[in-house]
């Protein structure tokens, strides 16, 4: 289990989602409500509730789809979905990042697009085990 590829792409999208949690995607300003003042703010992945659902649902996907290493098919479609979660996940990244005043992107708003790339390269790992299974059965 632990020695197929594809199994540590999800583990890596697993770590990086729980490193979302620590550190800030941007840094920025923000609007104090019914003010015209300012304060400083981080955008992390608890931020905001709709970052923070996706993201826990992103984690747990990918933790889920590491021990379902027998049925590859449900692999293939867990990948998928996580695939669209960490693509939505970037996008409510970016427009957290235009509701911010004067926003500087951290050193770590790279995680969102490498968990989508781990779950695009543990997807593209699943498919080639699919292909080398149904070619061997086609050589029984």
């Amino acid at each position: 289990m632990i020695q197929r590829q594809q199994t540590l792409w999800l583990l890596l999208a697993t770590i990086l989602g729980v490193l979302t949690f620590l550190f800030p995607f941007l840094t920025g300003w923000e609007l104090v409500p019914k003010t015209t003042m300012e304060r400083p703010t981080e955008i992390v992945a608890g931020s905001n509730f709709f970052i923070l659902l996706t993201t826990i649902a992103s984690i747990v996907i990918s933790a889920v789809t590491i021990f379902l290493f027998k049925n590859r098919r449900q692999q293939i479609w867990l990948c998928l979905l996580g695939i669209l979660l960490s693509a939505l996940l970037t996008f409510l990244y970016i427009m957290q990042m235009n509701k911010t005043i004067k926003p500087t992107l951290a050193l770590f708003c790279v995680l969102p697009f490498l968990i989508l790339a781990s779950y695009f390269m543990a997807y593209r790992n699943i498919r080639k085990d699919e292909k080398l299974v149904k070619s061997l059965d086609k050589l029984r």
